[in-house]
């Protein structure tokens, strides 16, 4: 058997590791109903995630009547995350066939990473509650280097490379952030057809777009 193109897999998180929106959803409109606003249904949260709790609650407003002033906003986030925090792991799973995946990956040698735009201390938080932290070798997230040097900004696959020892990396994920994260960074980037998109995904431009977990493992191995 040929050797895996491939010594370290990167993911993001929300919508490619873990389906979140049920217990995101509820967070958003915690926040909306604080400001006064409407709550959005959980179709309309799916297409406001990525980035980061901050890019997703600037969405809940931006289509619920507009931004609000600076120090609101803040007021704001702080309801959003206060509740997300006490409810991160209610509701979220890992995606149909994501451990499988990863055990696949581990057997081949590779070392798993999580690179989100999710705050390191939340993405730690739901991980530990899913019981999944011992199986990546490194845990990013999007404050880790500095907000200005989350996704699509290659650094934080660049530091994954290094904490991981160096070799062959690639990214998955579901959004623009992770492409064009991995693009910047020279990676090849796998996508998923579902998960929270902000282009339709065939307008994403990865590398490959697949549609199951099942099918991750043959794609990566197709490099």
């Amino acid at each position: 058997m040929s050797e895996f193109p491939f010594r370290i897999v990167g993911f993001d998180l929300d919508g490619t590791l873990v389906d979140s929106a049920l217990d995101l959803a509820p967070a958003v409109n915690h926040a909306l109903l604080a400001a006064g606003r409407d709550a959005v249904s959980l179709e309309t949260t799916r297409s406001l995630i990525g980035g980061g709790a901050r890019r997703m609650l600037e969405r809940a407003l931006e289509v619920t009547g507009g931004p609000v002033e600076a120090p609101h906003f803040e007021d704001l986030h702080a309801a959003l995350l206060e509740h997300y925090t006490a409810n991160i792991a209610a509701n979220t799973r890992p995606y149909e066939g994501c451990l499988d995946a990863l055990d696949i990956l581990a057997g081949h040698g590779c070392q798993l990473a999580v690179v989100t735009n999710k705050a390191e201390d939340l993405a730690r938080k739901l991980i530990e509650e899913l019981g999944l932290t011992s199986r990546f070798a490194s845990i990013m997230g999007g404050d880790t280097l500095g907000r200005e040097r989350a996704k699509p900004a290659p650094d934080m696959i660049h530091e994954t490379i290094a904490r991981c020892g160096g070799g062959h990396f690639a990214m998955v994920g579901d959004s623009t952030f992770d492409v064009k994260a991995a693009k910047n960074a020279s990676v090849p980037a796998v996508a998923f057809s579902f998960g929270y998109h902000d282009v339709p995904p065939e307008e994403l431009g990865a590398d490959v777009l697949i549609h199951h977990f099942n099918e991750l493992v043959p794609a990566l191995a197709r490099f």
